[in-house]
């Protein structure tokens, strides 16, 4: 416990505790705070020594030097406009507006140094009441930040990237969906399945690698060499032309729908008909999925329903903090097919 606070421990210091061990009032450590004048050099250096030791972050709404609450809550994503992760965004913010929260997003960016623990600094200063955090890339190096997070944190569709004292997850695994995925197409007969993989430091890449091969191996199938890729359409077009040379080839599961609509170019391009030669699967069902040609066979993600669920469980958090967390289930995968998918060819199944 600090000294002088009567407060116990792992409770989110306040600015009356700041006043209290600075041996000023609240009004004085708002002042200060606010870098507000006619405060001395002595009164001001205590409070903010105060501060220091208390680990006390200020805020700039009034209504929370009062309370310790801003009714916020922070979002750390990717700066990015790759589907998955703008609409995942997108359904924080629809979730948020039911809450009764604010919302404060800080963008990192793709082989940022520390590109989270800025973020997430940045964010507490800010005083916000929870954080979510929607970032699908490694760290370069993983910052210690357990010591500094003091509010509820909710990962989503990732392993949490730091310790914290509170830390709750949401979302669908990627890799039960790049199963169905895969399963699809064993099951309409294919021998087995090529996987166009994403990059290897996105979480949800190495999901659905895993996935694919979870799918292989409980049906002993053998594993053909991954294929990388890079989330867009050109990098399944260079597979495509790749794999349209290779006559074994029936069936292809992509990390995404942009690069399995990039393969499908190259593929129809090398006189490989897909479906009929090559069954192409993809990820996310884009809104472009459905109107391709031939329209994409996908597995949806529920990014709504994700954002929804996660953001039940951080405000239970924020506003239950003693209380054990909700029980959640995870949304069911759905499979949605159309015409890129199908049996393979005669003589495929005869060689």
């Amino acid at each position: 416990m600090a000294p002088g606070t009567g407060r116990g421990a792992g409770a989110a210091p306040r600015s009356v505790d700041v006043a209290r061990l600075a041996g000023v009032s609240q009004k004085t450590v708002s002042r200060v705070m606010n870098d507000e004048p006619y405060v001395s050099a002595d009164v001001r250096r205590r409070v903010l020594a105060a501060a220091e030791e208390l680990g006390y972050r200020s805020n700039n709404a009034a209504r929370a030097l009062a309370s310790g609450r801003t009714r916020s809550i922070g979002v750390v994503t990717l700066g990015t406009a790759l589907y998955g992760p703008a609409s995942l965004l997108m359904g924080v913010e629809r979730a948020v507006r039911d809450t009764g929260y604010a919302l404060r997003v800080v963008n990192t960016m793709e082989g940022e140094s520390a590109g989270i623990a800025g973020a997430v600094d940045s964010l507490l200063e800010q005083g916000v009441d929870g954080i979510v955090i929607s970032e699908p890339i490694d760290e370069e190096d993983g910052a210690d930040l357990s010591a500094r997070v003091d509010v509820p944190v909710l990962v989503l569709g990732a392993p949490p990237p730091f310790v914290a004292p509170h830390v709750v997850t949401a979302g669908i695994v990627s890799g039960r969906l790049a199963r169905a995925a895969t399963e699809h197409l064993l099951e309409l007969g294919h021998t087995t399945v090529h996987h166009l993989a994403g990059p290897v430091r996105w979480y949800s890449a190495r999901d659905r690698l895993e996935g694919w091969r979870a799918a292989l191996a409980a049906h002993g199938r053998a594993e053909p060499p991954v294929v990388p890729g890079d989330w867009s359409a050109a990098s399944g077009y260079a597979a495509g032309r790749a794999l349209s040379a290779d006559p074994g080839v029936t069936a292809v599961f992509a990390a995404n729908d942009d690069m399995a609509i990039g393969l499908i170019r190259a593929l129809t391009e090398a006189g490989r008909r897909v479906p009929e030669d090559i069954s192409v699967v993809g990820f996310d069902d884009t809104p472009v999925a459905a109107y391709v040609t031939p329209p994409l066979t996908t597995v949806r993600q529920p990014f709504d329903a994700m954002a929804r669920t996660g953001l039940q469980l951080l405000v239970h958090a924020i506003e239950n903090p003693q209380a054990p967390p909700l029980t959640v289930t995870e949304p069911p995968v759905e499979l949605v097919v159309r015409a890129s998918s199908s049996a393979p060819p005669r003589q495929a199944l005869r060689a």
